[in-house]
């Protein structure tokens, strides 16, 4: 899906360089960059989801804990 995307100056030249150091374009480092984000909140969501499901499968042995 075509995207346009307007960055910052600052953004845009870092990226740039980014880009250059790396010998390839700016829109692939993009592309890495947002699937490490995807990547990388997919991952806190499911530790969220398992942190969910340990607490309410546990809630009473941590509430005993709690009153130790």
């Amino acid at each position: 899906m075509a995207m346009n995307v307007r960055f910052p100056d600052e953004l845009d030249a870092k990226l740039e360089a980014i880009a250059r150091a790396r010998h390839t374009s700016k829109h692939a480092v993009i592309i890495e960059a947002a699937t490490r984000f995807v990547n990388t909140e997919s991952k806190t969501d499911r530790v969220l989801a398992i942190a969910d499901e340990i607490s309410d499968r546990y809630a009473e042995t941590i509430k005993r804990l709690e009153d130790a």
